[in-house]
């Protein structure tokens, strides 16, 4: 069972256990409404508490159902009926509150947090905005600017932050969300704390200039991007609403248009790509490799070595007999590695394809560098990429020629403003050639690495959609507004 309810004395206690994050899956929606119906039948329990159960509250959304047809029951009316609860309802918080997971802890009446807990909004960054409540809620609790500031950013309020500005009600020394939990219940019980039904506070004052100064930052910084607008025009609605159900049915439609945005297609899109681009197709039980090498110098061996002794993973800067993994700063050769360690050239973008098995293409910004195999087996590959990753570092997978170095050398040569149609030629080509191993690793290389607009979901995704030719003639402004 995905949700699970149990008495502690006078308080019944709403218990959510769907590793690894706790998404709000429709097992977990409808249990919810299950384990409510159960703590209000219970006339033992004056108060109940929400919590989760392993590492974190709810992280968000259940990814597993992106892109399907939603199943009842949905996440607003799930809240709606939390909210409603004739008894005390605490939100017993820890890891992170984000998306819906803060909606859910924004229905209940009261919420209490363990140290170090981090809430959010973060839907914009998939294309959407807060669906079930978040845009209404919110605002209640901290006001026009403070709500446009995070649900436009999409950033994570720690807790301090979050009880300071009235996310939160309070921050528990307790161990355990159990015990925090039952904790605040017997505070609210014993009239020492007060619970309030969010959707019952007044909506806050109308703040004209908050939401001009946020809809020209955007028109600065974010032109094409849709939801960010949608956000404000959600916000102010909260504002100019008679109730909070005129309000929530405002949201409602806002949210929907952003499903229907092609920016949430291309988001959604790279969202996934960036899952598991460091996977090997066809490659198994493949281990990090243990004792590695860092031949001459460079500023990746400093990340290299600050996450080592965490990674269990040796670090020497002369290879020896037991050595597994070479990694060859630009310029240095791989004569000192014995022929039974596995050799990686680390190379600039601009450089030449070295003559090593396999190449560390080094992007120039973002989290991403590319992992070439130019004549290395598949199992060492995968090694060499969990051994990367082991050590912090994040790669793409590819074999020869490099992604990378096509895209910038094609936006490179391309006229002034013609890069991004150069990059979407090139990623057919590479597409074609069989350089990546899923094409998505094409539009997550350019996006992350060389600036390709994320909403539009990458190079070879653009390229490939049927209406790609009148896309380009849109302008940024017309994108963002239409």
């Amino acid at each position: 069972m995905s949700v699970h309810y149990q008495r502690h004395g006078e308080v019944g206690v709403i218990s959510i256990a769907n590793p690894p994050v706790n998404a709000l899956s429709q097992a977990v929606r409808s249990g919810l409404l299950s384990a409510l119906e159960e703590g209000l039948a219970d006339q033992q329990a004056q108060a109940l508490v929400v919590m989760a159960e392993g590492r974190t509250f709810i992280a968000g959304a259940d990814i597993r159902e992106f892109g399907k047809p939603p199943q009842a029951p949905l996440l607003p009316d799930v809240i709606t009926q939390l909210e409603a609860c004739s008894k005390p309802l605490i939100a017993s918080l820890h890891g992170t509150a984000l998306g819906g997971g803060l909606e859910v802890a924004l229905g209940c009446h009261y919420r209490v947090a363990l140290a170090g807990t981090r809430v959010g909004l973060p839907e914009v960054k998939l294309g959407l905005l807060p669906g079930a409540g978040g845009t209404q809620r919110l605002p209640r609790l901290v006001g026009v600017e403070r709500s446009l500031d995070i649900i436009t950013s999409g950033r994570f309020v720690d807790a301090a932050e979050a009880q300071d500005i009235g996310i939160i009600d309070a921050i528990s020394d307790a161990q355990t969300p159990l015990e925090a939990g039952l904790a605040a219940a017997k505070e609210v019980l014993a009239g020492q704390q007060q619970a309030r039904i969010t959707g019952q506070l007044p909506a806050p004052e109308a703040n004209p200039s908050a939401i001009a100064a946020m809809r020209e930052q955007l028109e600065t910084s974010v032109p094409a991007l849709f939801s960010p607008f949608r956000i404000v025009d959600a916000v102010d609605a909260c504002t100019k609403a008679a109730s909070l159900e005129e309000g929530l049915r405002r949201e409602r439609e806002l949210f929907l248009a952003c499903m229907d945005s092609p920016q949430r297609a291309g988001l959604i899109h790279l969202f996934f790509a960036a899952r598991n681009p460091h996977v090997v197709p066809g490659v198994d039980n493949a281990e990090p490799f243990a004792k590695i090498a860092l031949i001459g110098e460079h500023p990746l061996f400093e990340t290299l070595h600050s996450a080592a002794q965490r990674a269990s993973i040796t670090l020497i800067d002369t290879p020896n007999d037991s050595t597994e993994l070479c990694l060859l700063a630009p310029g240095e050769d791989a004569s000192a590695c014995s022929s039974q360690a596995v050799t990686v050239a680390l190379q600039l973008l601009t450089s030449n394809a070295s003559t090593s098995p396999l190449s560390l293409v080094l992007a120039e910004r973002g989290p991403f560098h590319e992992l070439m195999n130019h004549h290395a087996s598949a199992t060492d590959q995968q090694r060499v990429a969990l051994t990367l990753k082991a050590l912090r570092t994040n790669v793409v997978v590819s074999k020869s020629p490099s992604v990378l170095s096509t895209l910038y050398n094609a936006a490179k040569q391309a006229p002034d403003n013609d890069a991004q149609s150069a990059m979407e030629q090139a990623s057919l080509t590479l597409a074609q050639q069989g350089t990546c191993y899923r094409e998505s690793d094409i539009d997550l290389l350019a996006v992350e690495a060389l600036g390709y607009p994320r909403h539009l979901g990458g190079p070879h995704r653009q390229a490939s959609l049927p209406s790609h030719s009148s896309i380009h003639k849109k302008t940024p402004s017309e994108d963002a507004h239409s």
